[in-house]
C-alpha cells in the first residue's frame, strides 16, 4: 500500500463522520499531514432567501458555527490542530475535488452509507468524488447508530 503523505477526510456533521475519521487515522503514517474538510451546501434560492436575506445569512453562520465546532472536536480527538480543520462553502463534490488538487493530497477519505440493501454501490456525494478525483480515494462504510 501506498504511503500518504496528504490525507484529505472529507466529512458531514453527523455522529458517523467520526468513523470517517477514525478509519483516516488508522492508515495515516506517523507523519502525514491530515486535513479535515466539510463543505457547506448552498442553501437554495427559493422564496426565503430572497425575501428574508438577514435570516439567511444568520442560518449560514449558524451552519459554519455548528462545522466548526464539529472539526475542532474530530481534531482535538485525532490530533489535527486548528490549522488543518475547513470549513468550505459549496457543492461538496466540487469543494473536495478543488481542496484535494489545491493541496496535493495523495487520498481523500469519504464516508459512504448502504442504502436500501444496496450496499456495495457508493452514496452520491462518495460517488462523485471517487469519478473525478486526481488521487486515490478511500469510501469508508459508515454504520449507522442503529448498526445497519
Amino acid at each position: 500500500m501506498a504511503k500518504y503523505e496528504r490525507i484529505l477526510v472529507a466529512i458531514d456533521i453527523t455522529n458517523e463522520s467520526l468513523q470517517v475519521v477514525e478509519a483516516a487515522a488508522e492508515i495515516a503514517p506517523p507523519n502525514a499531514q491530515v486535513h479535515i474538510l466539510h463543505a457547506i451546501e448552498p442553501i437554495g434560492s427559493g422564496y426565503g432567501s430572497t425575501m428574508l436575506p438577514d435570516l439567511h445569512a444568520h442560518e449560514m453562520a449558524r451552519l459554519q458555527e455548528h462545522a466548526a465546532a464539529h472539526l475542532a472536536r474530530l481534531g482535538k480527538t485525532y490530533g489535527v490542530p486548528q490549522a488543518r480543520q475547513h470549513v468550505v462553502h459549496g457543492r461538496a463534490i466540487t469543494a473536495i475535488h478543488r481542496f484535494a488538487e489545491d493541496n496535493a493530497c495523495d487520498l481523500v477519505v469519504v464516508g459512504s452509507h448502504g442504502r436500501h440493501g444496496l450496499g456495495l454501490l457508493l452514496g452520491s456525494t462518495a460517488n462523485g468524488v471517487l469519478h473525478g478525483a486526481n488521487c486515490n480515494v478511500l469510501a469508508v462504510r459508515v454504520r449507522e447508530p442503529d448498526g445497519s
